[in-house]
C-alpha cells in the first residue's frame, strides 16, 4: 500500500530532576550542598532514509516519545542525558505543524535531519543555588518539560521528470522501456494506482529520475478519480512529459485531452503551468496515428499558449523516437536549476517589540482562583514541591510576574483557594 500523507504526535523527553543533597564525609567539615543536575531529555529527530519510498511505517503507529533525562545524583554528579529519538522518513517529505499550519521543513537530501521537538533541559541541583547568604540551600529544580507537537507528514515523490497524461496513454509502457522499472501494464484505465519511479541512464553518464504517476482525468483538481494522488507528486518534478494518445481509439480528440489536463494543472496549482513541458504523442506505430499527429500539431501551433511547446512523437513498442526524446529531456533538465518546493522564510532583519500582553490569566471557578498560562505552568512543573525553599522561590517568581497584585485587584482575600494545574494552595496577603 502506498501511503503519502499521515498525522503523528511527537513528544520530546523531559529533563531529569535536580536533587537536594549534602556532603557527609567523616573528615570533611562543612561539606556543603552536593545535589547534582538532571540530564537533558532526548530530542525527536526526523532523518531521511534513502531506503524508504512511502510513509507506510506510520500507518499503524502515530505516537512517538523520546526518553527523559536521568535525575541528578549525590556528590554533584549530573544525571545521564537521553539519546535523541530518530525517526526515518523517505526523501521528499514535507513536515508541517498542525497547530500553527506552518511548514517546519522539507526533507529532500539523503540523511538530512530535522529536529521537530526539543528535549527539556535538566533541572538544577541545590549546589547551583548556593550563595554567601544561603550556603546550604534546600532548593532544586525539576526537569524542563519536553516539547510535544502534532505533525503532518506529506510525501511528494522526488523525481526530475514526471509523466503526464490521461489513463492508458502509455505512461507505464514508456517507463518500462526506458528504465528497469516493472510497473503494471494492462488495457484498462487506472492500471497505475501508485507512483512508480525509475532511473534513466544515458551512454554519456548522465542520468535522471522519472516518475510514472496515476492517470489524470477532468475534475482531478477537485479530487475526481485519483486527482490529488496524482497532482501532489507532480509538484516535485522539473520537467513534465505530456503523453497524448494518437491511436484514435479514444473517443475524445487528442488536443481536447491535452487542454483538459493543462486546465486541471492550472486549477490545482498555477505554478505548475510554469514548468517546462514537452509534448509526447504516443502509439505512433498504430494505423492512422500520423494523420492524428498532423491535425494535433496544427491545433497546438495555432494556440498561443502552447505554440512554443516542443513535440517528440514516439512508439514505445518499436522504440522509434525514444532516443531523441530522452536526449532532449536530459538537455532541458541541465538548463533548469534545482528549486525548493517549499519556500522557507529567511528573515534578514527582525524587530523586537515590548510585549504588553499578560503572561498568565486568572479566572474564578466555583470560588477557586484558577491561574493558567504557558510560562507560569512551566515554572510550576519545574518547582520541587517537596521542599519549602523551592516553594518559596516559586512564590517569589509569581510575585515578580505580578500574579499577587492581579489576584488582589480581582478581589482575592486571605484564605481563598488558588489553583495552578492540579496544585491548590491558600492565598495569603
Amino acid at each position: 500500500m502506498f501511503v503519502d500523507q499521515v498525522k503523528i504526535n511527537v513528544k520530546a523527553g523531559n529533563g531529569g530532576n535536580g536533587i537536594v543533597a549534602f556532603r557527609r564525609e567523616k573528615y570533611v567539615p562543612n561539606g556543603g550542598p552536593a545535589g547534582g543536575d538532571g540530564g537533558h531529555g532526548g530530542n525527536v529527530v526526523l532523518r531521511v532514509d534513502p531506503g524508504l519510498r512511502t510513509l507506510m511505517d506510520f500507518r499503524y503507529r502515530h505516537k512517538f516519545k523520546a526518553d527523559s533525562g536521568k535525575n541528578g545524583m549525590n556528590k554533584q554528579m549530573t544525571g545521564r542525558s537521553s539519546q535523541d529519538l530518530v525517526i526515518a522518513v523517505p526523501g521528499g517529505t514535507i513536515v508541517r505543524n498542525l497547530t500553527t499550519g506552518r511548514v517546519i521543513g522539507d526533507l529532500t537530501d539523503n540523511n538530512q535531519e530535522l529536529i521537530v521537538a526539543k528535549g527539556g533541559r535538566g533541572g538544577r541541583g541545590n549546589m547551583r543555588f548556593a550563595s554567601p547568604r544561603n550556603p546550604a540551600p534546600e532548593i532544586s529544580e525539576n526537569g524542563e518539560p519536553g516539547e510535544e507537537v502534532e505533525l503532518q507528514l506529506e510525501l511528494k515523490v522526488l523525481a526530475d521528470v514526471g509523466l503526464l497524461g490521461f489513463p492508458s496513454v502509455g505512461k507505464s509502457t514508456l517507463l518500462s522501456v526506458v528504465t528497469s522499472a516493472k510497473p503494471k501494464i494492462a488495457e484498462y484505465h487506472f492500471t497505475t494506482l501508485v507512483p512508480n519511479l525509475g532511473m534513466v541512464q544515458l551512454d554519456d553518464g548522465r542520468d535522471f529520475v522519472i516518475a510514472d504517476i496515476p492517470g489524470l482525468i477532468e475534475g482531478a483538481s477537485q479530487g475526481v478519480g485519483l486527482g490529488f494522488e496524482f497532482l501532489r507528486h507532480v509538484e516535485r518534478t522539473r520537467v513534465l512529459l505530456h503523453l497524448v494518445d494518437m491511436s484514435g481509439l479514444t473517443e475524445e480528440d487528442p488536443f481536447t485531452n491535452f487542454i483538459q489536463i493543462n486546465e486541471e494543472l492550472k486549477k490545482y496549482n498555477p505554478e505548475l503551468m510554469e514548468r517546462r513541458q514537452i509534448i509526447v504523442p504516443t502509439k505512433m506505430d498504430l494505423p492512422g496515428s500520423k494523420e492524428q499527429l498532423e491535425e494535433f500539431e496544427k491545433k497546438v501551433s495555432a494556440d498561443d499558449r502552447y505554440a512554443n511547446f516542443e513535440i517528440f512523437p514516439i512508439s514505445s513498442i518499436t522504440h522509434n523516437g525514444l532516443e531523441k526524446l530522452i536526449s532532449r529531456t536530459v538537455d532541458v533538465l541541465e538548463e533548469i536549476p534545482q528549486h525548493s518546493l517549499v519556500a522557507m522564510d529567511e528573515e534578514t532583519e527582525k524587530t523586537y517589540e515590548f510585549n504588553t500582553d499578560k503572561e498568565f490569566s486568572i479566572e474564578n471557578v466555583d470560588d477557586v482562583w484558577v491561574i493558567s498560562g504557558e510560562k507560569i505552568e512551566k515554572l510550576f512543573k519545574m518547582t520541587d514541591t517537596t521542599h519549602d525553599e523551592s516553594l518559596l522561590r516559586f512564590a517569589r517568581q509569581m510575585r515578580g510576574m505580578g500574579i499577587d497584585d492581579e489576584l488582589r485587584r480581582l478581589g482575592a482575600k486571605n484564605g481563598d483557594s488558588v489553583q495552578i494545574l492540579d496544585f491548590v494552595f491558600e492565598f495569603v496577603e
